[in-house]
């Protein structure tokens, strides 16, 4: 019968974890994740889809502002028909036209919030982001400096229908 050996070490110590690596990375971890989360908290804006439910108030004239933007023109439309057209120039939209546009809609109906950016596929991001900026404010010269005005600030986004 062949004898077993069991060898057992009492002087031998439990191995020592290395949590140096693990604490550097959480040094330089940390800061990155509350940086980021705070830049990311500031580019965030709050968009409406639009839906298909109807009005419960038929006796009130109601208005559905409508901002079409396509490659060649910024249109403004009260959800039937064109109410504006603003070609595009030299150095592209004039969005400072279409919050003048929209300035006049907003004197007209004071309490609508609500407007609609419809944008056709290749129209470019940057042009996106400038007309909501257009459709939300508009900036108007007084003697002491420049005021921004509220126009419509709770934008949905869609696509725009086919040119007519």
């Amino acid at each position: 019968m062949a004898r077993r050996h069991h060898y057992r070490r009492r002087d031998k110590e439990p191995p020592e974890l290395g949590v140096t690596a693990f604490l550097n990375l959480m040094v330089v971890l940390v800061p990155f994740l509350l940086i980021t989360a705070v830049f990311s908290r500031i580019t965030i804006l709050q968009l409406n889809l639009p839906t298909s439910a109807g009005n419960d108030t038929p006796d009130q004239p109601e208005i559905e502002v409508e901002v079409i933007v396509r490659e060649d023109a910024l249109e403004i439309g009260d959800g039937q028909r064109v109410l504006h057209r603003i070609g595009n120039d030299e150095d592209g939209y004039d969005f400072a036209q279409l919050s003048k546009v929209l300035l006049e809609i907003k004197k007209t109906y004071p309490d609508k919030r609500k407007a609609t950016l419809l944008v056709e596929p290749q129209v470019q991001y940057d042009a996106v982001v400038a007309a909501m900026d257009a459709t939300r404010t508009a900036e108007i010269a007084q003697l002491g400096g420049v005021e921004r005005i509220e126009l419509f600030p709770q934008i949905a986004i869609g696509d725009a229908p086919g040119a007519g």
